[in-house]
């Protein structure tokens, strides 16, 4: 245990300030400005370390699909030891750093302290353990000391593609990692803005990975530069993990007006121009009125973007009411609760409008969109029925559609490498992460649907134990969840 009386010497939740509003509009870096090594940043970290009561049932294990020894290196983190904190971090966990930045933390909702207090800063601890080690020089390339002459193709470059390679790297495999874009990191490079999350995070990670071994080909879209089949063909496994980047529609009149578009085909130009990278025609908000469909963490980034790019307006819609501020009863502890939050970028600037939804997309004699239609809604045993009398118009020149995904793109691995689709509309897989067509597995969002960073860190390394398992005959590798559990949403 960090400290026994820790919880009842410091009882309120201490995180470092954030840069202020007027000043972080104007750039592109990330919101928070950790100092690693800084004697009063280490202060506050291990006060909050101290916190952790070392429970006899964990829940933040509960609450974590990667299992995060979390009090573990809580209290190695309280008494300055990184190494051994930092050791314990990653048994569980092949990238702390960008968990630490973009995970909704369902451990802290599942913390003890949390019934009684407010709970532990864990993603905040995991933050900046992370960074003290790389500021320390703790995290060094761990090279395998043998090779099993097998080889891997890993298609995708986002969490779970990155974590899925990094072990079977690691386990002896020669593994290749396929992106279709310039860069690697699937939607951590491009979707995600620097504001979130810098990308020189995420190079230095794979700068690692490469000393380790991993051969990373870009550029490379498997099924058209190279079939599915051809590519199964060349290796002895193949992991798909593409992740669920078919985006969920807005089916209304005037649709296919101008200016109105999925919220990738907007972030993704927007954050290569961010980090120097040319994007020709990238759609800007600057001086227009912009409209996010979806109150959603996808939201949320595109009305951070758009404030920074200068809209005139930036309004959030969202078709269920506003939720609460503190936990409902039907959503008890350990549970991950729905409430209201107010991220970075809602403090930067705009509106958010609950209870409503869009029957309508106006246009001008240009066929380019001026409006929404809206009217208000009330749940009616759980769905959302208009209210008769509430139709207005919203004024908007860009409309940004940020309501989620509907699964992977299946065309191309469907056709060429025969792999079913359930009725999820993702791609078929057993428990163990196998499909129907042998020496491929599915992980991540591709297998299943939508879901959080840590779920795609989590099947990333239980894929590659499978792997490894179906190579080797058996496997040292550790594998933290099925590809049958349930995913917690955030």
């Amino acid at each position: 245990m960090a400290d026994p009386r820790g919880f009842l010497r410091t009882r309120e939740r201490e995180l470092p300030p954030s840069r202020p509003v007027h000043v972080r509009v104007l750039d592109w870096r990330e919101v928070q400005q950790l100092r690693a090594g800084d004697t009063e940043h280490l202060a506050v970290l291990q006060r909050q370390a101290s916190r952790c009561m070392d429970c006899g049932v964990p829940f933040c294990h509960h609450g974590c699909p990667l299992g995060n020894l979390v009090p573990d290196w809580n209290t190695f983190a309280w008494r300055g030891q990184w190494e051994h904190a930092v050791d314990r971090l990653h048994e569980t966990n092949n990238f702390p750093e960008l968990t630490g930045r973009l995970c909704p933390a369902p451990c802290e909702s599942s913390c003890v302290l949390g019934m009684t207090q407010p709970a532990v800063t864990i993603k905040h601890v995991e933050l900046s353990i992370a960074e003290e080690a790389w500021d320390r020089g703790l995290l060094t390339p761990q090279v395998p000391q043998w090779s099993t002459d097998r080889t891997v193709a890993v298609v995708g470059s986002g969490p779970a593609g990155l974590a899925a390679a990094q072990q079977l790297t690691r386990a002896g495999h020669t593994v290749v990692v396929h992106e279709r874009d310039d860069a690697v990191g699937g939607l951590l490079r491009y979707g995600i803005p620097e504001f979130k999350l810098e990308k020189r995070h995420l190079d230095r990670r794979l700068a690692q990975m490469a000393a380790e071994g991993t051969v990373f080909r870009t550029g490379v879209a498997v099924g058209t530069d190279v079939t599915w089949a051809e590519l199964r063909a060349r290796h002895d496994a193949v992991v798909v993990a593409t992740g669920a980047t078919v985006p969920r529609d807005l089916p209304v009149p005037g649709r296919e007006l101008a200016g109105v578009m999925p919220a990738m085909d907007y972030l993704v130009p927007a954050n290569r121009v961010a980090v120097g990278r040319g994007a020709p025609g990238a759609p800007v908000a600057t001086g227009l009125d912009v409209v996010v469909v979806g109150g959603g963490d996808t939201g949320a980034d595109c009305v951070g973007t758009a404030v920074r790019q200068g809209a005139r307006s930036v309004t959030q819609l969202e078709i269920l009411p506003q939720p609460p501020l503190e936990r409902p009863a039907h959503q008890p502890w350990p549970t991950y609760p729905a409430l209201f939050k107010v991220t970075s970028a809602h403090e930067e600037g705009g509106d958010r409008v609950y209870a409503v939804a869009t029957t309508a997309l106006l246009g001008d004699a240009d066929g380019h969109v001026r409006a929404l239609r809206l009217v208000e809604v009330e749940l009616v045993d759980g769905r959302p029925t208009p209210v008769p009398g509430t139709d207005r118009e919203l004024p908007a020149q860009l409309v940004l559609l940020a309501m989620g995904f509907t699964g992977p793109e299946t065309e191309h691995v469907g056709g060429q490498l025969g792999l079913a689709v359930s009725d999820r509309a993702t791609l078929a897989r057993a428990d163990d992460f196998s499909t129907e067509v042998p020496g491929v597995f599915v992980a991540g969002d591709a297998g299943r649907g939508q879901s959080l960073v840590v779920w795609a860190i989590a099947e990333g390394r239980a894929a590659a134990a499978a792997v490894d398992a179906y190579l080797m005959g058996s496997t040292g590798l550790p594998a933290p969840v099925r590809a049958g559990t349930v995913a917690m949403r955030a």
